[in-house]
């Protein structure tokens, strides 16, 4: 299980490349996306074909991107965050979100023996306050099923 103070330290990140953000305007990258941009963050989208989301940029990698980067989400398959970990290993990215599906054991076993902060199988949009609609249920069910970060 993931800590609650690494949780903590992830969100209090504020500039977040989303890796795996559709064009198209719809799937799971968005959806964390606009989460995240509707909250206060910087949000930078990664899409490998580019394209625009809600009027901007989506970056065709993260070297692409003209600001600074914190933190990274990925919203991808565990082949390509295998990939996307190393390579924020050479940006000097420390904190990477494994939203569930994208991680995989060699990703994770790379990002902790550099020293990373890794947060994975877990439902960013469970944390990332103002937590809203289902994702404030899954939330309490986690609470109620003990399987909720308290420390």
């Amino acid at each position: 299980m993931n800590s609650k103070k690494a949780i903590d330290n992830f969100l209090e990140q504020k500039n977040i490349a989303v890796i795996g953000v559709s064009s198209k305007g719809k799937g799971f990258g968005v959806a964390v996306y606009s989460h995240l941009k509707n909250n206060g963050y910087n949000v930078y989208g990664v899409n490998n074909n580019g394209g625009k989301i809600d009027n901007d940029n989506l970056y065709k990698s993260l070297s692409e991107i003209p600001h600074k980067i914190d933190a990274i989400v990925t919203v991808i398959p565990p082949t390509e965050t295998e990939k996307i970990v190393r390579e924020i290993d050479s940006l000097g990215i420390n904190h990477v979100w494994m939203q569930q599906g994208s991680e995989s054991k060699s990703a994770l076993e790379f990002c902790v023996s550099k020293g990373m902060n890794v947060i994975a199988g877990e439902c960013i949009m469970m944390f990332a306050e103002p937590v809203k609609s289902i994702h404030s249920f899954h939330r309490w069910i986690n609470k109620f099923l003990g399987k909720y970060p308290v420390n």
